[in-house]
């Protein structure tokens, strides 16, 4: 790989970049403006600077800024530096909350290794807009920043009702059941099949007893408890997660 004569670096090393565009050796591109913004004016990046590239499905890459201008910041690829690599298929089904603890939840997701983030619309969702650009945007960041080699798919909200009914009954979904007759999640997921999985967690206000009816009814259904103590729904859903992980996912 073709020595450079700077690094832009973070603690954790060089900048990496999420690019919406295909990757390949001996390449060179052009940066949107954003991308060009952020390089130029907030990391006051110069040419030769190295940096990092990945688009979810052509790996990382190592490229050299070639040049900045008023058009915009150009990059030269050198050579790849990690081959494509999954997450665990698992969905976040979540009601959606108030804006900063939903950008967290994203963020936190993300970082923790999950693959699509489906706003959910429940009786007790007392937040009438969702943002999936600003979500699509908080978990970019979070990729970047976490080593990702790929961001978690944004789907538009969806009511709950429909949701069940169009399930793919061959997906597990672990519900985050805060009423009493639930499992502990730990105990529930060791036996459990390592087929596809979403978790569902609820409102601030928790779901309401025609909707928790509803979905223990369901074979494809798994109820289960986060333990003694009410959560927050920004601290379920994290909990579910990691749950999950170090039982059926890749922390293992």
């Amino acid at each position: 790989m073709p020595q450079t004569t700077n690094d832009i670096t973070h603690p954790g090393g060089l900048t990496r970049l999420y690019l919406d565009m295909p990757l390949q050796a001996a390449m060179f591109l052009q940066l949107p403006e954003a991308q060009s913004h952020y390089l130029a004016h907030v990391l006051r990046a110069k040419p030769g600077d190295a940096l990092r590239l990945f688009n979810g499905h052509d790996g990382e890459w190592c490229a050299t800024i070639t040049g900045i201008a008023k058009r915009g910041v150009t990059l030269g690829i050198d050579g790849q530096t990690r081959v494509q690599s999954t997450v665990p298929d698992l969905w976040l089904l979540l009601a959606p909350i108030k804006k900063t603890p939903l950008d967290y939840i994203v963020q936190k997701a993300t970082e923790l290794g999950v693959s699509r983030l489906q706003p959910v619309i429940t009786r007790r969702t007392i937040v009438g807009r969702v943002n999936c650009d600003r979500m699509r945007a908080n978990a970019i960041e979070a990729a970047e920043q976490s080593e990702r080699l790929s961001v978690p798919l944004i789907n538009e909200p969806i009511a709950l009702g429909k949701l069940i009914a169009d399930w793919d009954a061959t997906r597990q979904l672990m519900y985050c059941d805060e009423g009493r007759g639930a499992h502990a999640a730990r105990g529930t997921l060791v036996s459990a099949p390592k087929s596809p999985w979403a978790i569902l967690t609820g409102p601030e206000g928790g779901f309401d007893p025609v909707e928790r009816e509803m979905l223990r009814a369901q074979s494809f259904v798994t109820p289960v408890s986060l333990g003694p103590r009410i959560m927050r729904a920004d601290t379920a859903a994290l909990a579910a997660i990691a749950v999950w992980q170090s039982t059926l996912g890749d922390w293992g």
